[in-house]
């Protein structure tokens, strides 16, 4: 076995998750990956094939173990070269970019990324990618290659596209040869012990890694190696912090039910557990009953549905701004009156703004509430129309005035209703089936906001027949439309408490 850059890296994340990933892929590969997760993958080689054009008309390695044609093509001092292939009898390195440089008779090497510079300068993802090029580096060196500078190369967030992508100012290019540097032996010890474990035939045995970590932080293989915790385990308390979730799981407590009634929680947290305890739902209803008196007629439910396009698609955007594609809106006038039900979809090659902007000024009242769940993302959307669009400007500035966020119940400072079926999350998803069982997000064809924003993307890419498109139409449209109805009947059952 040669340990590979990636299965090294999802070591570290998971030591366990990795050793099934090369002994048991038929476990790692159950799963699948998500429309999400998929997008993800695409995007990762839409911009490493893009960030080449900083280096064109370079020999690609198509083949990930084509080490030959790689020393060859070094040999001949080949300018640039793409998807160069090293490998050592442990390891196995394949970089992005290499480029030759005349003056220090040396390769540089590029690592391309496709998220963007960190505007904190140092968090974690900058670290891994330090490990990233560290264990590329390791390799190098145990070959006797001796290379240049080592560079990461990211998307700049605050590049804005006017006309032709720029590449140069689309990415920003960062040397980190001397951090790399300074991690070589720590790297180097990591790479051996990970060997050394990746290699035995043994599985690990007991939990994986994931056992000290947060639900949403899981691996992909934690439903296997951690079969046996409860379905409500202390992993699903809210925002727990890494220290209480270790004190816990060293206590042998799984079950959230089991969590010590002095056990250090937020007010919050005491709040989730308590209710799971008793099974019962919790209700602050002079809480619920401030909040309700926040909504004024007419009430306005509404929905956005966006696509965070890495490459900007548009003028007027930056790398991974989302594009709003469509919405859904559910309007009360009064309390005598009928639902009425407004929608819109852009399907169209050129940028969808001033029509979504324009059918939501046509069909949002101009006064009352505007109803949304979790209102930074719907907030965010509207000032950004707004700064790309001047004549919406004040339109979107009105209706952010008159957002009132309906997650707040289920997950603001203070919770003011819980119900043990919620399991600590405040996605809608989650609340709807509690409390409006006979509404389900179970038997559409899209079932989630990852999903329907693939799917838009696919059809804008002319990836469908006209047929498929059609279809695939309606199901956004059925999508957006339960994520309003959802609010409307989450606010009914909230009136009604």
């Amino acid at each position: 076995m040669k340990l590979s850059k990636t299965n090294f890296l999802i070591c570290l994340d998971c030591a366990k998750n990795a050793w099934l990933k090369i002994h048991k892929p038929e476990v790692y590969k159950k799963e699948g990956l998500s429309s999400f997760e998929l997008n993800i993958v695409d995007t990762g080689n839409q911009i490493d094939e893009l960030a080449r054009g900083l280096f064109p008309k370079g020999v690609l390695v198509e083949s990930r173990d084509d080490t030959e044609l790689t020393k060859k093509l070094m040999e001949e001092k080949t300018p640039v070269i793409y998807q160069p292939v090293f490998a050592t009898e442990k390891f196995l390195a394949v970089s992005d970019i290499f480029v030759f440089n005349s003056d220090t008779n040396v390769y540089d090497l590029y690592e391309v990324k496709s998220s963007t510079v960190s505007e904190e300068n140092g968090g974690r993802k900058t670290e891994d990618y330090l490990i990233d090029m560290t264990f590329q580096k390791n390799v190098l060196d145990d070959l006797g290659i001796k290379v240049g500078t080592l560079n990461l190369i990211r998307l700049n967030k605050k590049y804005v596209r006017l006309g032709e992508i720029n590449l140069k100012e689309l990415f920003f290019i960062e040397d980190l040869t001397n951090q790399v540097n300074e991690k070589l032996e720590d790297v180097r010890n990591k790479m051996e012990g990970a060997f050394e474990l990746l290699s035995s035939e043994a599985e690990p045995k007991g939990h994986c890694d994931c056992i000290l970590k947060g639900k949403n932080s899981h691996c992909t293989t934690a439903w296997y190696s951690n079969s046996d915790l409860p379905e409500y385990s202390v992993h699903s308390i809210s925002r727990i912090n890494k220290k209480k979730l270790a004190e816990l799981v060293d206590s042998r407590i799984f079950n959230i039910h089991d969590v010590p009634d002095d056990f250090p929680l937020s007010d919050n947290q005491k709040r989730q557990v308590e209710t799971a305890k008793s099974g019962k739902e919790y209700i602050d209803r002079d809480g619920v009953s401030e909040f309700l008196q926040k909504i004024k007629y007419p009430i306005s439910f509404l929905d956005y549905e966006t696509y965070p396009s890495a490459l900007p698609r548009y003028d007027r955007y930056s790398p991974y701004q989302q594009i709003p594609f469509q919405f859904s809106l559910h309007v009360i006038d009064s309390h005598e009156s009928e639902l009425e039900h407004y929608d819109f979809i852009y399907t169209g090659n050129d940028r969808p703004d001033e029509f979504f902007a324009e059918a939501l000024k046509k069909h949002l009242p101009e006064n009352g509430t505007v109803v949304v769940w979790n209102q930074k993302f719907e907030q965010g959307i509207n000032k950004q129309l707004g700064e790309r669009l001047s004549e919406y400007k004040d339109f979107m500035q009105g209706v952010n005035n008159r957002v009132v966020d309906l997650m707040v119940p289920f997950f603001g400072k203070t919770t003011m209703y819980d119900h043990p079926e919620f399991k600590g999350s405040a996605s809608i998803k989650y609340v709807l089936p509690v409390l409006v069982p006979h509404l389900s997000y179970k038997n559409l064809h899209i079932k989630e906001g990852g999903t329907a924003s693939d799917t838009w993307n696919r059809i804008v890419s002319d990836e469908y027949s006209e047929d498929e498109k059609n279809m695939k139409v309606q199901a956004l449209k059925d999508y957006c439309h339960l994520d309003t109805l959802a609010m409307v009947e989450i606010w009914k059952v909230l009136k009604n408490v």
